[in-house]
């Protein structure tokens, strides 16, 4: 439980969906959605703690005493690796969107300089030294719930839960759901180190990113990162979902929600090494989990050129670019390069993690 920003107590689940427009609905009166469905949930809290928690968790707020030392701070492991994204020029978005709500177009020509790219999404290890070193307490934590997708679920977990989201019942609030228990109070992490972190909010991403000297990539460098080099294609790798029948990605293979026939190999997150890279190097830019950019959302853009984009100087909702293992081209159709989907920055779910970027390379920690 925690206060509105009215000051009215009410439960952080239903926070999120009122910031929707969504109502809650009871778990057996649950109705099905539109096909293009609300592709990732969230808890909205109302917070705006971002600037604080760049000074909080910045590395110099947080330099490991001597009792620390190396026990805690190890310096990176091989999943901190970046990849170099050179300075060029690429087409941003697509004349032809898939989602026409979710401001896909118009294609428009953006110029980026030169950055680092993490090659892999942020994994429960590497997090979790994070939390080690600084302390830290993820929002889901602070605010007791986050929404896990019904599949992943144990029938205890399930008993106990007397709401989901009319729009999309799948989606659950999950008491005790965070990044160390992924699936609610009876999962833990033991065995997915190396998958992506979970149930981070766009805060807790930043907070992650300004104690690794890092910081979140602009939706237009995350696009530009996600096409690798490649001009006007579905996807990082060119435009057949399966070229030769190899799987690129982790998304949702069979019947969304019912049936998840798992022919990548999973059925729900992998490992952040798993698939090939695109041409930048980059892994599980694609599918997999969501990922946080630091572009505040919006659905309409100007079509001339620019150079390195911010996207709006204000808003309520941070984009999120990428898609998920829940994606599937005849629901939610975003594991494209030009899709894009949107939460508040205190959101939450089991599907929804992030990848750090940087001007220049970070100093080892």
């Amino acid at each position: 439980m925690a206060a509105s920003r009215a000051g009215r107590v009410v439960p952080s689940c239903c926070r999120w969906v009122l910031a929707l427009g969504l109502a809650l609905c009871s778990v057996p009166g649950a109705a099905a959605s539109s096909s293009k469905g609300t592709c990732g949930c969230s808890s909205g809290r109302g917070s705006g703690e971002a600037a604080a928690a760049a000074r909080r968790y910045s590395p110099e707020a947080n330099a490991p005493s001597p009792a620390v030392g190396s026990a805690t701070r190890k310096g990176p492991a091989a999943h901190s690796q970046m990849a170099l994204i050179p300075t060029g020029m690429f087409t941003m978005g697509t004349d032809e969107p898939e989602i026409q709500q979710d401001g896909e177009s118009p294609a428009r020509r953006v110029h980026i300089s030169q950055f680092y790219m993490d090659q892999y999404e942020v994994s429960n290890a590497e997090f979790e030294k994070f939390v080690n070193a600084a302390g830290y307490i993820t929002e889901a934590e602070k605010f007791g719930d986050s929404f896990v997708f019904e599949g992943m679920l144990s029938e205890q977990v399930k008993t106990e839960i007397q709401q989901a989201v009319a729009a999309a019942p799948w989606w659950m609030p999950v008491k005790g759901a965070n990044w160390r228990q992924p699936e609610g109070p009876d999962s833990n992490i033991s065995k997915r180190m190396d998958h992506p972190v979970l149930h981070v909010s766009w805060n807790d991403a930043v907070a992650y990113c300004t104690w690794a000297g890092k910081r979140l990539p602009t939706e237009a460098e995350w696009e530009y990162s996600c096409r690798g080099g490649l001009e006007n294609r579905l996807f990082p790798w060119g435009n057949k979902l399966q070229p030769k029948g190899q799987h690129y990605a982790n998304t949702w293979q069979g019947e969304f929600p019912i049936s998840n026939t798992g022919e990548d190999g999973y059925k729900g997150t992998a490992p952040v090494t798993a698939f090939p890279p695109n041409g930048y190097g980059l892994y599980n830019i694609v599918g997999n989990a969501w990922e946080w950019t630091s572009d505040w959302w919006a659905v309409h853009h100007s079509a001339g050129e620019t150079h390195n984009p911010k996207g709006p100087s204000s808003g309520t909702d941070r984009v999120k670019k990428g898609g998920s293992y829940m994606c599937h081209k005849s629901y939610c159709y975003r594991y494209r390069c030009a899709a894009r989907s949107q939460n508040t920055p205190d959101s939450s779910a089991s599907n929804l993690g992030f990848r750090c970027a940087a001007d220049s390379l970070p100093a080892l920690q």
